[in-house]
C-alpha cells in the first residue's frame, strides 16, 4: 500500500519538485498540495507531511502535524539545534510518530559537510562562505548553520575557533563561534565553501549545486525514512552509510526504507538564522 503524502508549500520551487517526485513514484500517493491559502487541516488526509514552506510559518506547520499524529519531513530553512530540541520535547520520551529534518537534500552537500566535520578537529581557523540565488532572503543558509553546528560539536574539546575582529559587520555572522558569510547573487543555485586555515596551508572544501535536480535522490531517501520515523532525525547523513570510521551504519541504504532512523546529535550549539526562504 502506498504512503499518503501531503506537501505544504507545494506552490514553491522545492514544493513543486517534491510533489512531482511523489507523483512519479507509485510507493507514494499525493493526497494534498497546500498553498498559503490552504487550511492546515487539509494535511490530515496524509500519513507523511512534507513541510517546504518558509521559516516564519514552518514551526506552526510542523507542530500541527506532529500533534495530530502525522509523521513529518522538514525541508525548510531555519531549523537550528535549539528549535530541534523543542521538537524533541514535543514528541516526548516514547514518541509514536516522528520528524525528519533535512537542511540540504543534495548528497554532495551532505558529503562536503561530513568532510568538514572531520577536518574541524584539526584546525582552529575556520570560516564558511555560502552563496545562493538573489531571491533567497534569509542568511545564513540552513546548510551553513548545520555545517557550523556539526563542526563545533566535533571540536568541542578544542573550544571556539579563532575568529578575530568579529565585532565588525563585514566579518560575517557567527554560528557556534564560526564566521559565516552569505552571498546572494543572480545566476547562483547554491554553493558553500568551508575554509580551514593552518600553519603554512589552507584547505577549502567546496560544494556547488548546478540544478535543483540534485535534490531528487535525497528527497526520496528522506521520504522513505519519514514514513517510519519515530522521534527526531536530523540530516541526510543520518539516513545513509557514509562509511566513516566508528560510525554506526544506518538501518537501510539509500533507496530502502530504514526501520528506525538515527537520532539527532545531542548538545549541538547553534544560532537560528532570520529566515524566510524555502531553498536549502
Amino acid at each position: 500500500m502506498s504512503v499518503k503524502v501531503a506537501v505544504v508549500g507545494a506552490t514553491g520551487k522545492l514544493g513543486r519538485l517534491v510533489a512531482g517526485i511523489v507523483t512519479e513514484h507509485p510507493e507514494f500517493e499525493l493526497v494534498a498540495a497546500l498553498g498559503s491559502s490552504s487550511e492546515l487541516s487539509e494535511m490530515l488526509a496524509a500519513d507523511v507531511v512534507v513541510d517546504v514552506t518558509v521559516p516564519g510559518v514552518s514551526q506552526k506547520v510542523v507542530e500541527y502535524a506532529l500533534t495530530n499524529g502525522r509523521n513529518v519531513l522538514v525541508g525548510t530553512s531555519g531549523w537550528s539545534a535549539e528549535r530541534i530540541t523543542g521538537l524533541k520535547r514535543l514528541l516526548g520520551d516514547e514518541p509514536s510518530n516522528g520528524v525528519v529534518v533535512i537542511p540540504n537534500f543534495s548528497l554532495g552537500s551532505v558529503l562536503a559537510t561530513s568532510f568538514a566535520t572531520m577536518a574541524a578537529r584539526f584546525y582552529d581557523s575556520i570560516e564558511i562562505v555560502e552563496a545562493h540565488a538573489a531571491r533567497k532572503v534569509d542568511s545564513p543558509s540552513g546548510t551553513a548553520v548545520r555545517t557550523a553546528e556539526l563542526m563545533a560539536a566535533a571540536r568541542a574539546t578544542r573550544g571556539p575557533v579563532a575568529a578575530p575582529h568579529t565585532d565588525q559587520r563585514a566579518r560575517g555572522q557567527q554560528v557556534a563561534s564560526i564566521p559565516v558569510h552569505s552571498l546572494r547573487l543572480a545566476g547562483v543555485v547554491a554553493k558553500q565553501d568551508v575554509i580551514f586555515g593552518g600553519t603554512g596551508e589552507v584547505l577549502t572544501l567546496t560544494h556547488e549545486t548546478i540544478s535543483p535536480s540534485s535534490y531528487t535522490q535525497g528527497i526520496l531517501v528522506a521520504l522513505r525514512a519519514a514514513s517510519t520515523a519515530r522521534g527526531v532525525t536530523v540530516g541526510l547523513e543520518s539516513l545513509i552509510d557514509l562509511g566513516l570510521p566508528g560510525e554506526p551504519a544506518p538501518t537501510a541504504a539509500p533507496g530502502a526504507a530504514p526501520s528506525e532512523p538515527a537520532a539527532a546529535p545531542e548538545n549541538v550549539s547553534g544560532q537560528a538564522a532570520t529566515a524566510t526562504s524555502v531553498t536549502p
